[in-house]
């Protein structure tokens, strides 16, 4: 039976039937401490055996009534006064003894490791640890760690940063090159609506960054309308495209090369534009990238250590927000995730 599995009956062995009773007088008390031991060692190879099945995630225990076989751990006396060694005792009815913990295969290290120790996070997620930022080589030999302390704190980032993902406003699903896939007149209304919610935030902008798109363009048009003075970038890095397969897989197949093609360009994107802020950076910065789902949702996933392939088990409106946290030592936190709760049920839409 697979160690993921084990099922293990553990409850008190019963007291002595009759059948030792005819065992001379000479050899019961050594026979009495063969058994005992016996049933010890049977009831801890049982939580053994409970713990090996923990570790492969299943385990079920079952308190049942366990009769004691009759007790062939009473030595029979030999000439002379001598007992007879017991022969091994047999696994009792109802109890079922599996191999030894040790042959089970290691649990998952989730469960090994020990508590307080934290959990998968990678803290120079983004290359940006300060320990990273130097050369470890290049160590004054003579000032020793408290030049490398000086070191350390002149590479650690200070300010937080503040990055607001806006999918693009709904747009015409007929045209045949990006040029002809301009915003409908609902899109337009909800890129106000965005613009508006953002402005209402009452926080200062330091940028635009969109995708060269002309869905997402016109989205950052109407957008920074409502932000005056917030200089806009264009960059080809965040247009749409299918950064990773998706598991589960999807129906609509797409051949390997274009998860290659566009993975490749949307994690550059990720690298480049989500990352703890830069050491010069002395105030907390709040910055707007609009793009696209697919895009968005894979900055999501990577940013807070999610499996990627997980991307399309999201789903985002149109036109809305999502909200991430960068601070100084690396962490990241999800605040809003595809928030439309700013437009009439009427004006919301996933296309």
């Amino acid at each position: 039976m697979p160690c993921g599995a084990a099922l293990v009956n553990v409850a008190p062995l019963g007291a002595p039937s009759g059948a030792g009773r005819g065992a001379a007088r000479g050899g019961r008390c050594v026979g009495a401490r063969h058994a005992a031991a016996a049933r010890a060692m049977s009831f801890r190879r049982a939580l053994a055996l409970a713990a090996c099945g923990l570790a492969g995630g299943s385990v079920l225990f079952s308190a049942v009534a366990v009769s004691k076989q009759p007790a062939r751990g009473d030595a029979e006396p030999r000439p002379g006064g001598s007992a007879a060694a017991p022969p091994a005792p047999a696994a009792p009815q109802g109890l079922l003894l599996l191999p030894p913990a040790a042959s089970c295969p290691p649990g998952p290290g989730w469960i090994e490791r020990p508590a307080g120790s934290g959990g998968f996070w990678d803290s120079n997620w983004d290359r940006r640890e300060p320990l990273a930022l130097i050369n470890l080589k290049k160590k004054n030999e003579e000032t020793g760690e408290e030049e490398l302390s000086a070191r350390l704190e002149h590479c650690r980032a200070r300010a937080t940063r503040h990055i607001f993902l806006i999918r693009h406003s709904q747009y015409n699903l007929d045209g045949r090159a990006d040029k002809d896939r301009t915003l409908t007149p609902l899109g337009r209304e909800q890129a106000e609506l965005t613009g508006h919610r953002l402005a209402s935030l009452g926080l200062k902008f330091n940028q635009i960054i969109h995708s060269s798109m002309t869905r997402a363009t016109e989205t950052t048009e109407i957008i920074s309308k409502y932000l005056p003075g917030v200089k806009k970038i264009s960059t080809d890095l965040l247009r749409e495209g299918a950064p990773i397969e998706p598991d589960p897989p999807v129906s609509h197949w797409k051949p390997e090369a274009v998860y290659y093609e566009d993975g490749a360009r949307i994690e550059a994107a990720f690298r480049n534009f989500i990352h703890r802020a830069d050491v010069k950076q002395e105030e907390d910065s709040y910055e707007i990238f609009v793009c696209h789902a697919n895009v968005i949702r894979y900055i999501v996933c990577r940013a807070l250590q999610f499996p990627p392939e997980g991307w399309l088990r999201m789903s985002l409106n149109n036109g809305s927000i999502t909200h991430l946290v960068i601070r100084p030592n690396g962490r990241v936190a999800l605040r809003t995730l595809g928030d439309t709760g700013f437009m009439p049920p009427d004006k919301i839409t996933r296309t």
